[in-house]
């Protein structure tokens, strides 16, 4: 699959040669009941990114990484080609949407409200 088939409930935020963006369902993530900095993203990037500011990319592999804020994330995996991460993060993405990534299981401390909203839009149960 491509990013041009990018999985439904999910756009392609940025696309440049070493990073792409993936944003999901940016038209209610607007600063209402759920706020803009907690939309999840799925980066793909070359080398391993550095979460320091100006930090550079180490590596020839392309990594995946789903982020549910910006301080909480899971790294997917990494990939030797650009073409097998893009398959891996519409897998993901796909699997998100349909509810079948268990989300609650980035936190160390849950934040209930905004994770019950999260489980009506990718139609997940309670029970997961």
């Amino acid at each position: 699959m491509s990013l041009d088939d990018a999985p439904r409930g999910w756009e392609v935020w940025s696309d440049e040669p070493d990073k792409v963006v993936l944003a999901y369902r940016p038209d209610v993530f607007d600063g209402g009941d759920l706020p803009p900095q907690c939309m999840p993203t799925l980066y793909l990037t070359r080398g391993r990114r550095d979460r320091r500011p100006g930090g550079q990319r180490a590596g020839a592999s392309w990594y995946v990484t789903l982020y549910l804020e910006p301080e909480v994330d899971r790294e997917v995996g990494s990939y030797p080609t650009r073409a097998e991460a893009e398959d891996a993060a519409t897998d993901v993405a796909a699997d998100f949407d349909a509810g079948e990534v268990d989300h609650r299981d980035f936190y160390q401390v849950p934040r209930e409200e905004y994770l019950d909203r999260l489980d009506e839009l990718t139609g997940r149960d309670d029970d997961g």
